[in-house]
C-alpha cells in the first residue's frame, strides 16, 4: 500500500509542478508553494471572485478565490489544486484561458 500511496503523491506533485511551470512560461504571476496547491496572484478581491466564478461557469474549472482576511488586501489569489488525473491538455487549456480571464472586470 505504501508504494501505491507514494506513487499517487508523486503524481499529485507532478501535476502541480506542471501547472506551475506552465503558468511561469505564460508569464502569469504565480505564488510559490511547497504543497500541491498552485496559487495565482490576482490582486483584487472582486476580480478574484469574478474570475473564479467565470472559470467554473464557463469552463467547469474550480479555483478557490482567496481574499482578505485570509491574505492581505492586494494579495488576493486563486488557489488551484491539480489532481493526478489532470492531463497536460487540461493544464494547457487552463493556461490558455487565464490571461483573458484575469483582465475581466468584476
Amino acid at each position: 500500500m505504501c508504494g501505491r500511496t507514494n506513487a499517487r503523491r508523486a503524481a499529485l506533485f507532478g501535476r502541480a509542478a506542471a501547472l506551475t511551470a506552465r503558468f511561469a512560461r505564460a508569464g502569469l504571476p504565480r505564488i510559490g508553494s511547497i504543497s500541491h496547491i498552485v496559487p495565482l496572484h490576482i490582486g483584487e478581491a472582486a476580480l478574484c471572485t469574478e474570475v473564479s466564478q467565470r472559470l467554473l461557469n464557463e469552463f467547469g474549472i474550480y479555483a478557490t478565490p482567496i481574499d482578505y482576511p485570509t491574505v492581505p488586501r492586494g494579495e488576493e489569489r486563486l488557489r488551484f489544486a491539480p489532481g493526478p488525473l489532470h492531463t497536460g491538455a487540461t493544464i494547457d487549456a487552463l493556461v490558455r484561458i487565464m490571461p483573458q480571464k484575469r483582465r475581466c472586470a468584476a
